[in-house]
Parts: structure tokens; sequence; C-alpha cells
């Protein structure tokens, strides 16, 4: 069975994309280690690399290029300076080389990196081929990037499955609900028994700490930036004004105090909802200029889980120990395996569903759980938010994560509350609907979508609302 840890599906990178850039950047990474072992790179006369598919279509918007770049330079999306990613392309561009293993290669990301619109590998919606010339010799190496920052290379039938043995497998929710009945156990206990196949307690928690931080940062980054966010299409910041017009007058001058001011307040319900929509639309604005984000599962839909979360610290009326903080992420990443196994967290596969949809409902089954709910209960929230994506299509405007990406993290985030609430009051036995009937359902609703909506711009607001960009 294959085994996914949480931390393959919060993954901290760098935006707009998980797929369309934090993929790619994985690609070229293993491709260049993988290229390393088997020549001399001073060998190396050229490089390109060629997208094809989701990755050809929008991949200029979503920075597919820009992640190439990075990647070649030896960057990491983990470690990388935010604020100097726009120059390290610029000095690449003028450079017009690399380089690989001490050896300088002639590589110009205007020329090279080939963005092949009419063309589609069989593998995924996301390919892309990465080659290199040695003499009359061509190196190539096919990958797809399939959602979330995993990468399989073509040829690869195992993919990112891991080969280990988990003490409480579960391909599916009822698995886990089964594992759940049988040791009485919590969804984050049984959580946590699985990371320790990979991790000691220590490493968990430093690990899982560091996803919480960086969701925080990210919210406290967007809501105290103001502007216009690049891409062409003019879109200006609105989580600051928000969050401006929502935050009393008290001094703070870190994420941490900041938090701790908003943990004191005691909103009303409409600005409660104000607040849920102000942290995702926070968090998916960073995204959306290359800030450094967690992909939960995506980064698309990175503003739906930390939102949520968010809500669960400041505005519900129980404090929030760390230990929990960590339980939320481990039972939020647990629901988004079970779409990854039997479905698709890739919107160019699978539309927005896949994105917005699957993060909501990872945050439905984790903030029904931190409120005291049963494990059914949680698996029931998540097929409730889960149930109402089902056919959300993807069509992001000009290419960009930006319309109508940005808003529709707080759309999932308040369905995830909502969703929760429900769970809590009802009854999981009378259920019609169960979350593997949904994941089933999703499944076949993303093979029977159009093209058109999954990720290529090509169809609904991409097509008929009169916002153009420039190709970049």
């Amino acid at each position: 069975m294959e085994a996914i840890s949480v931390f393959d599906m919060l993954k901290i990178g760098v935006g707009p994309s998980s797929s369309h850039t934090l993929g790619p950047w994985r690609a070229v990474q293993r491709w260049l280690r993988e290229l390393s072992a088997e020549i001399d790179p001073s060998d190396i006369d050229h490089i390109q690399i060629l997208l094809y598919g989701s990755l050809a279509l929008t991949g200029r918007g979503h920075c597919t290029d820009t992640a190439i770049s990075l990647a070649l330079l030896g960057h990491d999306p983990v470690t990388v300076p935010v604020e100097n990613i726009r120059q390290y392309v610029s000095d690449l561009e003028r450079s017009k080389s690399v380089d690989i293993g001490n050896h300088w290669v002639p590589f110009d990301p205007v020329s090279d990196i080939i963005f092949l619109k009419s063309e589609r590998l069989p593998g995924h919606a996301n390919g892309m081929v990465c080659r290199a010339s040695l003499g009359e010799r061509v190196l190539e190496s096919t990958y797809y990037s399939v959602g979330g920052g995993f990468v399989v290379r073509e040829g690869d039938e195992n993919g990112d499955a891991q080969s280990v043995t988990l003490p409480y497998p579960a391909l599916k929710a009822q698995d886990f609900a089964e594992h759940a009945a049988r040791s009485g156990m919590s969804m984050a206990q049984l959580v946590r028994a699985n990371e320790a196949t990979w991790r000691t307690e220590a490493e968990m928690t430093r690990d899982i700490q560091a996803i919480w931080e960086t969701m925080r940062d990210c919210v406290y980054l967007g809501c105290h930036r103001e502007g216009i966010l690049p891409g062409g299409l003019n879109v200006t910041r609105r989580a600051f004004a928000l969050h401006r017009k929502l935050m009393p007058p008290v001094p703070y001058s870190s994420s941490t105090e900041w938090l701790r001011a908003l943990e004191n307040q005691h909103p009303h319900f409409n600005q409660v909802i104000k607040w849920v929509s102000c942290f995702a639309l926070a968090v998916n604005e960073e995204n959306a200029a290359l800030g450094r984000v967690v992909t939960a599962p995506t980064n698309g839909a990175a503003g739906v889980i930390p939102a949520v979360l968010m809500y669960l610290i400041c505005f519900c009326e129980q404090a929030i120990s760390t230990r929990q903080i960590h339980d939320f992420l481990f039972v939020a990443g647990e629901v988004g395996t079970y779409f990854k196994k039997r479905a698709t967290i890739s919107a160019a596969m699978g539309g927005c569903q896949a994105e917005i949809g699957v993060s909501s409902a990872m945050a439905a089954a984790a903030l029904t759980e931190a409120l005291g709910g049963t494990v059914p209960q949680a698996l029931m929230a998540a097929e409730i938010a889960m149930e109402h994506h089902l056919g959300l299509t993807c069509d992001p405007v000009g290419g960009l994560v930006q319309i109508p990406c940005i808003e529709r993290n707080s759309m999932g985030a308040i369905k995830a509350i909502n969703a929760a609430q429900l769970a809590l009051d009802g009854d999981p036995a009378s259920a019609k609907v169960s979350l593997d009937d949904v994941i089933v359902t999703m499944d076949q609703t993303a093979k029977d979508m159009s093209q058109k909506y999954k990720e290529t711009s090509e169809g609904g607001l991409a097509v008929n609302i009169s916002v153009r960009v420039p190709e970049c």
C-alpha cells in the first residue's frame, strides 16, 4: 500500500504554483543529480527544458520558467531568499550560462525553456523534458509534475510512493476509520504513530513546527503588505486594507506578538468571517508574489488550511496549545493523502476541485477533531466540504494564480468551517455519502471534465472576462 507522509503533503516552497513552480523546480534538481551521476558535467555543451500541456499553456503566468532558472542556478525553494528571486533570474538572462558541476554550460532562459503549447505528453498534463547535449550525443529525461510538488520520472511506476510499512496503513478513509475503531485512538494519534516510521518524536515536532511557523509568517506578511501583484493583471492586494480595518490599535512587532493580540479579540460573527477571508487572501497574495508558502496540498490552495487554523487559534472559545496546532496539521495532511492516492491533487488533471476542494476537506476534518469531534465526524466533515466543491473548474485568467484563485481560498476556508460545524452536530452513522464515495466521484468528475477547464486558461473566466495580460 502506498505510504505518503504528512510532510509530503505539506511542503515549504515558493509561489505561485506547486505543480507549475515547485514541481518543475524539484524535477530539474533531480535531473541534475541523476545527470551528474551518469556523465561528467564538463562534457555538456548545452541544455534545454521543454514544457508540454498545462506547463506550456500556463507556465509563464505560473513562473515555471523562473522555477527552472532558480533550480539550474542551484537554489532550493525552502531556503532561497525570496526577495532576491527576480534579481537571480535577471542575472541569468544576462549571463546566459549556469554552473553545473563547476562547469559553465550555455543556457539562455529566454530561448532554452521551450513552451510547446500544442503538444502534450502521455503521462500527465504537466510534462517536461530535460535535455543535455554532449557533442552529437543527446541525453533526455522526462518528468511529470503531478500536483502538490510531487514529481514522477517517466518509467518510474512507483512515483513518490515509499516502500515502508506503516502500523496503520490506509488507502482510503474507511481503512483509517477502522484503525481508529479498533485502537480507540484519535486521528492525530494514529497519524503520529505512522509518522514515527520516518521520524523521531523530536524530528516530527521540529518539522511540523516549521510548517506552522511558515504558515503563520505568511499570513502575517500578507496582512501587512500592500500594492499591486506582479504579472500584468494589476490585481490590488486586499488583505492589507481588510486587516487595517479589522485590527484594533494594539502594539506588536512580530508575527508571534500579532497572533497573541488576535487571540485577545472577541469579534462578532460578521467580523470573524472577514478575518477568515483576510487570512486566506493574505496567504494567496503572498503566493502570487512568489512568497514562501506551504503547499496545503498545493500552492494554489495554500490559504485554506492556514486560514482555518488561524480561526481555531484566534476565535474558537478554547485555548489551543502548540501540540493541538501540530495535531491539526497532522490530521489535515492525512486526509489529503486519500485524495492523492485515489484521485488527484492536480488542477491540470482534475480542475480546482482537486486543489481548493481537497484543501477544504483537509481543513474541515482537522477543525472537527480539534473541536472535539470523533474520527467518523472528522471524516464526515471532509466529505461535506469536498461534496460541495465537486466540478469546480480551474480557469486562471492570464495563466496567473490570481483570478479567481485568491478569492477561492477564502471561500474554501469558509466552507471548511461550515462543514465542520455540520459534522459536529451530525450523526455519521446516518450519513448517505462517505468520504470515500466523494473521492471516487471527484475522480470520475475530473476524468469527465473538459480539458479546457484544467489549468489551461482556455475556458471559463480565462476567456470570458475583458481583462487580458501580455504574455511574459
